[in-house]
């Protein structure tokens, strides 16, 4: 029993809205995912199974549709079918065209009208009442038009700005539209009512920014963008370096702290390489001082110093080591650092193996079992879990 274990979810296939039913059904939920006959278009995305299309075989759908329970309905043909499995659910979370669900009678008014406990999701581009909502639309399209592309790329400023992959859009807006969910059931507990809540694709990238919008609304600042590390108005040092086996890694956060520079020097000892290091002497005397603080660098030089060999430390250990016994050594003494992974390798990484975040999930329907990206949050009472997604038709029993 899961977190949302008793909540009743109705969702209306779609790519935008996938992101969110996954997250709730993976909680506990009971999520019943709607497809037109013949399929979710998701159906038809890739990368597939052994490289064999197949409305089964997707592992977009896969991926998207853990947890969930299945069923194929016609919106306009069906709809008092589904009003009937509206009446008695707690959530509708749905991605059409603004439009499109009254014109079946399925919109908001008309499933409250039915069941006024039910909370009403929206997710769409532009929100369900703009004057773009007939625009068609992409993640690029989306990323790029509501901010977050301008923030990301290299420092070199003649190559063009990059988009974060993995359906970034969609899972932005999944998940504040999750966020609000749970808090309108929340409020549902004090005053029995449902509420529809509209999330904007659009407006959540714009939000979702860091300082980028904020900080040209407030201030006209406009921000750089630079390899590897957050878009300020102002370019940063570079923080990541290639390490002795040719992969990444990143230098995160150098010492800061006496002490921080007392464990740095012991690792350079550890290591024998406290004479290689040509700064050595200005970290012992970081590590002899009472205190330090970005504050006196502009005032005492010897700061200025401490600082500076601080991160030329960090550059030295990672040209010296495996970029992730790099990662492991300076964890272990509470330097923020990391190391680059490839997806394979992250699902990998010890840590997140002891931390059971692979998961195991069989599929019958092949005959065999598939290693998942698991959840990033643990539960000691209510855990988390998936089952694979459903099959077309699977539970149609549900529908009545």
């Amino acid at each position: 029993m899961g977190p949302l274990d008793g909540v009743k979810v109705v969702e209306l296939t779609h790519e935008h809205v996938a992101w969110a039913g996954k997250l709730v059904a993976d909680l506990g939920a009971d999520v019943v995912v709607v497809e037109p006959p013949g399929g979710s278009a998701q159906r038809s995305f890739g990368p597939f199974l052994d490289d064999v299309p197949g409305p089964e075989r997707s592992l977009w759908w896969w991926h998207y549709n853990t947890s969930k329970r299945g069923v194929v309905a016609d919106l306009a043909e069906d709809r008092d079918r589904i009003l009937a499995l509206l009446a008695d659910a707690d959530v509708l979370i749905e991605g059409e065209v603004p439009g499109s669900l009254a014109a079946v009678g399925l919109d908001g008014d008309a499933v409250m009208a039915v069941n006024p406990r039910l909370i009403v999701v929206s997710i769409t581009p532009f929100g369900s009442t703009s004057e773009r909502s007939h625009e068609p639309v992409t993640d690029l399209t989306l990323m790029a038009g509501a901010g977050p592309v301008w923030s990301c790329g290299y420092d070199d400023h003649s190559l063009p700005p990059v988009r974060g992959g993995g359906n970034q859009a969609s899972h932005t807006a999944g998940n504040w539209a999750v966020m609000a969910l749970l808090v309108a059931l929340l409020a549902r507990e004090e005053t029995g009512q449902g509420q529809r809540i509209d999330v904007s694709l659009y407006a959540a990238l714009n939000v979702t920014t860091e300082m980028a919008s904020y900080g040209w609304l407030a201030c006209e600042w406009e921000v750089q963008r630079q390899t590897g590390r957050h878009a300020t108005p102002v370019i940063t040092p570079p923080v990541q370096v290639r390490c002795r086996d040719g992969k990444y890694a990143t230098t995160g956060v150098p010492p800061r702290a006496p002490a921080e520079y007392a464990k740095v020097l012991d690792l350079l000892d550890r290591l024998g390489l406290r004479d290689e290091f040509p700064s050595s002497v200005i970290l012992q005397l970081g590590a002899e001082r009472e205190s330090l603080s970005f504050a006196d660098i502009e005032t005492d030089p010897m700061v200025a110093e401490i600082f500076s060999a601080a991160r030329e430390v960090m550059w030295f250990l990672a040209e010296h080591l495996d970029a992730y016994d790099f990662f492991v050594e300076t964890q272990r003494i509470g330097v923020a650092t990391g190391v680059i992974y490839t997806p394979g390798e992250a699902i990998a990484d010890p840590h997140f193996v002891a931390r059971g975040f692979p998961v195991e999930i069989e599929h019958p329907e092949v005959d065999r079992t598939f290693t998942y990206p698991g959840a990033p949050y643990r539960f000691t009472g209510t855990p988390w879990s998936a089952r694979r997604a459903p099959l077309l038709g699977e539970h149609q029993e549900a529908l009545g």
